[in-house]
């Protein structure tokens, strides 16, 4: 039995810009049967998209998304799903992320406005009790101030958050391998997301490309990776069955999400 899935989504817990009530009934309006909350470094939207799930008749699995980096400093998010949310080394972890994350955003802050963009820590506020700041929500108040008229603007090459200077501002992240470890130790399954989007190891597509990207995926399934993305809205028919064939060859789970974070991101970036 197959089901219409989409297990990488993200609500205004995170960066995204619905209510994990509202994701989970535009799951159920587009068919879907089997979905996964996967906020950024954050379980705060598991419990009302669960209680969501029941009321509509979709299985919600509670999961997180996770920024890691390697001892070259490569990027990787790391999924986890089925989590025991209430796990207090997660919560811990999660609540040392959540202050990294307040730092780089600060700083972030300071470079736009350098920058002469005006905007403020309470422009970011787009719903009650929001305790979580991304990328995606500087996005949406440059957006809302009028200094681009397309979220994704914020994101092209060489302005705003994708300029030198705001690039140069760095979040301490995790390692891989702790936050394999982290999703083992809550009773759930590390996945790694959307590999197309990893950056420095090689042009992406290239061989070289997945060459690096293999000796990333052995060294993480040694670690206890149990799955890859190997469906994602950003990437194409032939690069989604170049990571199913490693999938296979690793005996690796393979997953499918749309990371999806609302509708002014067609491409959402993390």
């Amino acid at each position: 039995m197959s089901y219409k899935t989409d297990l990488h989504l993200h609500t205004y817990f995170s960066d995204g810009s619905m209510s994990p009530t509202d994701i989970v009934k535009r799951a159920k309006e587009m068919g879907y049967e089997l979905i996964s909350i996967t906020d950024h470094d954050g379980v705060d939207g598991i419990p009302e998209a669960t209680i969501a799930g029941k009321a509509l008749g979709i299985k919600v699995i509670p999961g997180i998304e996770l920024s890691t980096e390697d001892e070259q400093r490569i990027s990787m998010h790391i999924l986890g799903y089925d989590i025991d949310i209430d796990n207090p080394e997660l919560l811990d972890k999660l609540k040392e992320l959540k202050q990294k994350r307040k730092d780089r955003n600060d700083q972030l802050i300071e470079v736009l406005n350098k920058m002469g963009y005006a905007i403020s820590m309470e422009d970011l506020r787009f719903t009650e009790g929001q305790s979580y700041i991304g990328k995606p929500i500087i996005a949406r108040a440059l957006l809302k101030k009028g200094y681009i008229t397309d979220a994704k603007q914020a994101f092209e090459s060489g302005k705003f958050l994708e300029s030198p200077e705001a690039k140069a501002v760095k979040k301490d992240k995790i390692s891989a391998e702790e936050a394999i470890t982290l999703i083992k130790k809550a009773g759930g399954i590390a996945v790694l997301a959307h590999p197309m989007k990893i950056k420095k190891i090689g042009d992406r597509g290239t061989d070289q490309f997945y060459e690096e990207l293999e000796k990333l995926i052995q060294k993480m399934k040694a670690f206890g990776l149990k799955g890859i993305e190997c469906y994602h809205t950003d990437q194409t028919n032939q690069e989604s069955l170049r990571l199913v064939e490693l999938a296979e060859k690793y005996h690796l789970h393979i997953t499918e999400g749309s990371d999806y974070h609302g509708p002014e991101f067609e491409k959402p970036h993390a």
